[in-house]
């Protein structure tokens, strides 16, 4: 991938999180959400916005989805605002199941019941 599109999708991606964090006010949406990874096309017209949550909770992952998407119009003026770029692309918001999977794992892990070897430090 270019420097170009790199140097956008991180911008893409700050600005994003900025708006949905800092400039929406529905409850509904947690403050745990992040986005974790943004790639928009090499001709600028859609970008691939993927969604997380620090929590297993999928079904309120699936409700900020639908309201992400029903504020799309509102993400993309403020983007613009932010943000000059040849076109504003059409944003599509998906769940990081990658990041899930690795919240999923240190849940596992946390609830494990090592016992620990003698000398070993509890450091």
């Amino acid at each position: 991938m270019s420097v170009r599109f790199e140097r956008a999708n991180s911008e893409i991606q700050r600005c994003i999180s900025d708006i949905i964090l800092n400039k929406m006010n529905d409850p509904r949406i947690s403050p745990l959400l992040y986005i974790s990874e943004v790639n928009v096309t090499p001709d600028f017209r859609y970008c691939k916005v993927k969604v997380a949550l620090d929590n297993e909770d999928e079904t309120q992952l699936e409700t900020i989805i639908k309201v992400l998407e029903k504020s799309e119009g509102f993400i993309k003026r403020e983007l613009a605002n932010m943000v000059r770029m040849p076109y504003m692309p059409k944003l599509q918001f998906v769940v990081d199941k990658g990041t899930m999977a690795t919240v999923r794992i240190n849940e596992i892990l946390k609830n494990l019941n090592i016992p620990k070897e003698d000398g070993e430090d509890d450091e």
